[in-house]
C-alpha cells in the first residue's frame, strides 16, 4: 500500500500544475532563506572575532598566506619575489551608520557563502522531480562536487588572490612626494572581498558546468579542445575581471588555476561523454 501511494505521489508530482511548481519553488526560497538568516545572525552576534580572524586577516601582516609566500619564493630559489611587503593601512566609515549597516551585509554575504551547500541542496530537490532516473543516476554527488569546487575557489580568492590585490593596491603610490595617503572605506574594503571571494568560488565551477553540458550533449570534448585558444583570451579577460588590481601577477595567479580548471574540464568531458558520441 505504502508502495502503490508513493507511486501515486510520483505520478502526481510529475503532473504538477505551474501554480504547484511556484509554490514548490517558493518552500524551497522559504527554507534556503531561513538557513541564511541563521547564519547571518550567528556571524553578526559574533562579529567582532569575524573581523578581526576573518575578515581583516587578509590585510594583516601576520596573516599566513605571506609567510608561506615567502617560504615559497624561498623554495623555489626566487629570492624575495614572491615575499609582500607588511600592509599597514587604516580604513574608515563616512556615515554614522556605516560600520552597522556594513555589518549586516557582511553578516548575510557570509550566510549565503557557509550556508551554499544547503541552498544548492533545496535546488536539487526542486529540479530532481523534473529528471529521469537515468539522469538522478548520472548526477550522484553533484552536491558534493559543486559544493567542494566553490569552497576550492573561495579560498583561492582569499588565501592567495586576497593577499596579492589588497598588497598592490594597498601599497600602490603616484607622485614621488608621498602627498596621497591610502586611506579606504570598510565598505570599499568589504566589496573587493566579497568580489574575489565569489568571483573565484564561481569561476571554480569550470569542471561542474563542463560535466553537465556535455552529459546533456551541448558541448564535446572535440568542441573544448578546438576552441582552446578562444578560452585562453576569455580566461584572461575573466582573470582581469575578477582581480581588481592591474598587476600581471595578481592576474597570471588566477590565469593559472582557470587554465588547469579548463584541461579539467577536458578531461572530464572525455570521461562523461556518452557512448553515442
Amino acid at each position: 500500500m505504502k508502495w502503490f501511494k508513493r507511486k501515486n505521489s510520483s505520478k502526481v508530482e510529475a503532473d504538477m500544475s505551474f501554480v504547484d511548481h511556484l509554490e514548490a519553488l517558493r518552500k524551497h526560497i522559504i527554507r534556503s532563506v531561513i538557513a541564511i538568516v541563521v547564519v547571518a545572525i550567528s556571524i553578526f552576534i559574533y562579529r567582532d572575532w569575524v573581523m578581526d580572524h576573518i575578515i581583516a586577516a587578509p590585510i594583516s601582516p601576520d596573516f599566513f598566506s605571506y609567510r608561506a609566500f615567502c617560504k615559497l619564493s624561498e623554495w623555489l630559489h626566487l629570492g624575495n619575489t614572491l615575499c609582500l611587503p607588511p600592509l599597514e593601512i587604516s580604513m574608515q566609515s563616512t556615515t554614522f551608520g556605516g560600520q552597522f549597516i556594513t555589518s549586516i551585509s557582511l553578516a548575510l554575504i557570509g550566510g549565503i557563502i557557509v550556508a551554499f551547500p544547503y541552498i544548492f541542496w533545496e535546488l536539487w530537490l526542486f529540479i530532481k522531480p523534473g529528471l529521469t532516473e537515468k539522469e538522478i543516476k548520472s548526477t550522484r554527488f553533484i552536491i558534493f562536487w559543486v559544493s567542494f569546487f566553490f569552497f576550492s575557489g573561495a579560498l583561492f580568492g582569499y588565501f592567495v588572490l586576497g593577499p596579492f590585490t589588497f598588497n598592490f593596491l594597498g601599497n600602490f603610490k603616484i607622485g614621488t612626494k608621498n602627498m596621497i595617503v591610502n586611506i579606504p572605506t570598510f565598505t570599499d574594503y568589504i566589496e573587493n572581498l566579497t568580489n574575489l571571494i565569489l568571483g573565484c568560488g564561481i569561476a571554480f565551477e569550470l569542471p561542474v558546468i563542463s560535466v553537465v553540458l556535455t552529459k546533456i550533449g551541448i558541448i564535446t570534448p572535440r568542441f573544448l579542445i578546438k576552441y582552446r585558444r578562444h578560452a585562453i583570451v576569455i580566461i584572461l579577460v575573466l582573470a582581469a575581471f575578477i582581480t581588481p588590481s592591474p598587476d600581471w601577477i595578481s592576474q597570471l595567479i588566477v590565469f593559472i588555476p582557470l587554465m588547469f580548471l579548463y584541461e579539467l574540464s577536458i578531461f572530464l568531458s572525455k570521461k562523461y561523454l556518452p557512448k553515442d558520441d
